[in-house]
């Protein structure tokens, strides 16, 4: 059962804690994303993730590596659209000096100039990789497409131009605004002493910001664009999205549940189609992209070019009988064992389960006890699925992206897919 210690610092700790492992997994979530960015400062919160270990006043950068390596730990750091987090994972006796090393990385930060500007030539050769991935590089396009007019339209890497203009004032500045008390949570997971953690946040965190900033998120109206990249490979990939609903949603668990069949599985419709009957695609398959405010639904496909329109084809015909028939109590009932099997793995995985807390916290301030979530998908019914179907069933509506190695006309081939 997770449990929440309020610091009189103003920070959270989320535990949950499990005395049948030697082992715990600890990470610091702070409500710092591109979300929060702007034209000067787009790609400052993953910059600021990277610098967090380039060296401290205590350690070098090799230092923080050396001594994470003493206790035998695992840590990294992620930045999101709506949060960054800084992790370790190790055993029970070590997790301690962990979350030390850990504060001395996010409170402690020298941003020196000299390392900005080497560590800029890596993200940049970060977004030449990405540019290189195209299944990476859609899965960027269409979120820009599909979020064109609120603040997940920004991705999180930055450009090269806004990058250009982040030097150490601009990153101190931005780093003093987000990383404040009440807009960080600490989650663990594992077999730990929750009094030490706790005692060791409350002494260290009193030297940040007490409170974040005031924020207004401005988003505009949702409207259909399109994109075409052509580049020297072998096949076209497509993405398609249309948009859905946030974490906080009534239908989220009906979303969850729908992807599972429409194209999250091997057994989905989409995947038994278009590859096992039809075999036009290697890789096909739909997701679903959530945040606290809002979501998207997209479908994916790597094809040999000749088959782009057939594939598109059949994606309408599964979105419209989907959105005009819904779903069977046996597809439906499959779904659920797939979603409730899959959540309780996650939750015997010390790290997953960290992971879970910390954004369930701070993104949507609630914990979620495992018996209340399996009911949430319990609950769910065949109409719940039709009217989440129904919001994603007409590709009329949705933003298209394309990486192809040949000219094609994206919205010509959506349209046109209505009369093949």
């Amino acid at each position: 059962m997770a449990e929440e210690i309020r610091l009189d610092c103003g920070v959270s700790i989320i535990t949950e804690k499990n005395t049948m492992v030697r082992s715990a997994a600890l990470g610091v979530w702070v409500a710092s994303g591109s979300v929060y960015e702007d034209g000067l400062t787009h790609g400052v919160s993953h910059f600021i993730e990277h610098m967090m270990f380039k060296g401290t006043e205590n350690r070098t950068a090799r230092q923080i590596a050396e001594d994470m390596d003493k206790i035998g730990a695992t840590f990294n750091a992620m930045t999101g659209k709506e949060s960054t987090c800084y992790y370790v994972k190790t055993l029970t006796s070590n997790i301690y000096q962990g979350a030390e090393i850990l504060l001395d990385m996010v409170l402690g930060s020298k941003f020196a100039q000299e390392e900005i500007d080497k560590e800029r030539q890596v993200i940049l050769e970060e977004i030449k990789m990405v540019k290189d991935t195209p299944d990476d590089e859609i899965y960027d396009t269409i979120s820009e497409l599909v979020n064109k007019g609120n603040p997940l339209e920004r991705s999180v890497l930055g450009t090269p131009e806004s990058l250009a203009g982040i030097d150490h004032d601009r990153m101190v500045e931005y780093y003093r605004r987000r990383y404040a008390r009440d807009g960080i949570v600490v989650a663990v997971a594992g077999n730990f002493d929750e009094k030490k953690i706790a005692d060791l946040f409350e002494e260290k965190m009193g030297s940040l910001n007490e409170h974040l900033p005031a924020y207004e998120r401005v988003t505009g109206p949702y409207s259909r664009s399109f994109d075409v990249k052509v580049k020297d490979i072998e096949q076209t990939h497509i993405c398609l999205a249309a948009p859905s609903v946030s974490y906080t949603d009534d239908l989220y668990y009906a979303f969850v549940l729908m992807n599972s069949i429409l194209g999250g599985s091997m057994s989905s419709r989409l995947f038994q189609n278009i590859r096992e009957q039809k075999g036009l695609a290697y890789n096909v398959c739909s997701m679903n992209s959530f945040s606290s405010f809002n979501g998207f639904f997209n479908i994916y496909a790597g094809v040999a070019h000749e088959n782009t329109a057939k594939t598109i084809h059949e994606i309408r015909h599964e979105v419209e009988k989907m959105a005009a028939h819904g779903v069977t109590e046996e597809e439906l009932a499959i779904a659920k064992e797939q979603a409730k099997t899959s959540y309780i793995f996650s939750l015997e995985n010390t790290a997953a389960l960290m992971f879970s807390l910390g954004r369930n916290k701070l993104l949507m301030d609630r914990l979620f006890s495992v018996d209340e979530s399996l009911e949430k998908f319990n609950a769910v019914t065949t109409d719940d699925i039709l009217k989440a179907a129904e919001m994603i069933g007409n590709l009329d509506i949705y933003c298209g992206a394309a990486v192809t190695g040949k000219e094609l006309d994206l919205e010509e081939l959506i349209n046109e897919s209505k009369n093949q």
